[in-house]
């Protein structure tokens, strides 16, 4: 129990931190004219993080007893304690790669995920604007945890650590760091790229807290480019009202699939990365940045 309680300290800590950095960066852009917040926006995500730990809530038990089921099957145990941390925490943070990287490539999955990329805006409450069902599937992306030897609590708790350093880095801020720290963790720079509109940067730096995944599988991109970044989707929905938020692109997934000529057209619609279309109307990401790339070269 000491250590429980040490835990909730820590967590309500980084918690209160990341509340009042929020408020401190509202402040400032306020104070400075800079309009990194806009009224209605941060309304939406208040309401959409609401949405969120109301879902979280209803599965908190289901996800409990999926993972402590799963952990009776546990194929090793790490009894050093560092060890067993660093471990969790790693592995815990590229799983989340992996359930990032398919909230991107997935379009069922994208509908999903759409929500929190859908603010033309970036701050602090950004990292609020949640993805409302991931709740319901995020914990068989976590079972391979519960195999490894990690106890259900433990892994709940890595997650709310490294969501909350995940939130830290929604900030237009220019923040100076080292170096090196780049090269390993994911920076508020690294971030403004993932949640960019411009074409070199739809789909990259997936990361959570370590960005060395990226790094690794081809979907690093550094800040780079003359422009400036647009945020937002390539095409935001006319409609941001409460309910359209959540369900547009449910809407145009099932009118895609719907209209789809035979089953297995609708499978892919499904499936493929957003923007594949049967008939080449639209486009996906990588293919608007080869075109981009071709652009370039001859000009």
């Amino acid at each position: 129990m000491p250590n429980l309680d040490s835990r909730n300290k820590a967590a309500l800590v980084l918690m209160g931190l990341l509340v009042v950095l929020t408020l401190v960066e509202m402040g400032l852009s306020y104070w400075e004219n800079r309009k990194y917040y806009e009224k209605r926006d941060t309304l939406n995500n208040i309401y959409l993080t609401s949405l969120a730990i109301l879902t979280n809530l209803t599965v908190k038990l289901s996800t409990f007893v999926i993972l402590s089921f799963t952990y009776q099957f546990r194929l090793f145990q790490i009894h050093n304690v560092y060890l067993y941390w660093f471990v969790l925490v790693v592995i815990q943070d590229f799983l989340y790669w992996v359930l990032h990287y398919t909230g991107h490539y997935c379009r069922f999955f994208w509908a999903m995920h759409v929500t929190h990329h859908s603010s033309e805006l970036f701050n602090f409450t950004t990292g609020f604007r949640s993805t409302v069902f991931e709740p319901f599937y995020r914990v068989f992306f976590y079972l391979p945890l519960a195999l490894m030897g990690f106890t259900a609590l433990d892994i709940l708790y890595a997650y709310l650590i490294t969501q909350l350093y995940g939130n830290l880095v929604h900030t237009q801020y220019k923040i100076p760091l080292p170096r090196w720290y780049g090269w390993l963790f994911v920076t508020p720079s690294h971030h403004r790229v993932h949640h960019a509109s411009n074409i070199p940067y739809l789909d990259k730096n997936m990361g959570m807290v370590l960005i060395i995944w990226d790094r690794l599988f081809g979907t690093f991109r550094d800040e780079d480019l003359p422009e400036p970044v647009k945020y937002g989707l390539t095409k935001q929905p006319e409609d941001m009202g409460p309910v359209n938020i959540v369900f547009h692109e449910w809407k145009a997934l099932l009118h895609d699939v719907k209209h789809a000529p035979g089953v297995k057209n609708k499978i892919r619609y499904l499936f493929n990365p957003p923007g594949w279309s049967h008939d080449g109307s639209t486009q996906t990401a990588r293919t608007m940045q080869r075109e981009y790339k071709k652009q370039l070269l001859s000009k």
